[in-house]
């Protein structure tokens, strides 16, 4: 497998680390990170419980800031920014694709989709035009009208990956994307995530699952809060 190269990455982190105080005691959950992934690859993190994946997946979504070391997205020192600036960057380069899905109930599949474009202050009828687009890219536009509760596990988790899609982002990241389905289902799933990278997306995606890691084609194994392999 090939390593991303430092210069020009899409992401690159350097000494990373994050440390969480509760009450009197240091819980180290990263202890020095240093990463780069280019443009259109296609990584999974993979490691025990524990080992600091969620964190490193919070600080990649700009969810969440370094205790110390630098993250630079496309070029972009982000782990200083405010929160505002912070949430401007989330909303507008890193999609998001979660275990649970994360949709709205009372909202329809495109509405859903279209959530990040009304943050953002896209028109009604350029963020409707996106929306549409997102779903027909992952096989739902017959859905569109329809919440969540009207839809299947799979198809739920169609409409969030169309969310995170809609306003192109610079990286997607998954977090157990096929946890909540039954096998099949999940191997639908990846496949939608696996045309998306070939269509040029970079694509990072946290699981347990060795089969899932084995869509991706480079893997990160956390331990201790370090990169082990």
């Amino acid at each position: 497998m090939r390593s991303a190269t430092s210069e020009g990455a899409r992401v690159r982190l350097e000494a990373v680390t994050r440390t969480f105080h509760m009450g009197k005691i240091d819980v180290p959950a990263l202890r020095g990170i240093d990463l780069a992934i280019d443009a259109n690859e296609y990584i999974a993190i993979t490691g025990p419980s524990g080992s600091g994946k969620s964190t490193l997946m919070h600080i990649l979504g700009c969810l969440d800031r370094p205790s110390s070391g630098r993250y630079l997205l496309d070029g972009q020192d982000v782990s200083q920014l405010g929160d505002r600036e912070l949430s401007h960057v989330r909303n507008a380069r890193v999609g998001f694709v979660f275990q649970t899905f994360n949709l709205l109930p009372r909202a329809t599949a495109l509405q859903n989709v279209e959530l990040p474009l009304v943050y953002a202050g896209v028109s009604r009828r350029r963020r409707r035009e996106l929306a549409r687009e997102a779903i027909e890219r992952v096989g739902l536009s017959e859905r569109a009208r329809h919440r969540p509760n009207e839809l299947s596990g799979g198809q739920r988790q169609r409409v969030a990956i169309a969310r995170a899609l809609v306003s192109h982002p610079s990286l997607i990241l998954a977090d157990e994307p096929t946890g909540n389905l039954d096998s099949a289902t999940g191997q639908e799933i990846m496949k939608i995530l696996d045309a998306l990278h070939a269509e040029g997306n970079t694509i990072l995606l946290v699981t347990h699952e060795p089969y899932i890691a084995d869509h991706a084609h480079r893997r990160i194994r956390l331990q201790d809060g370090l990169i082990s392999s």
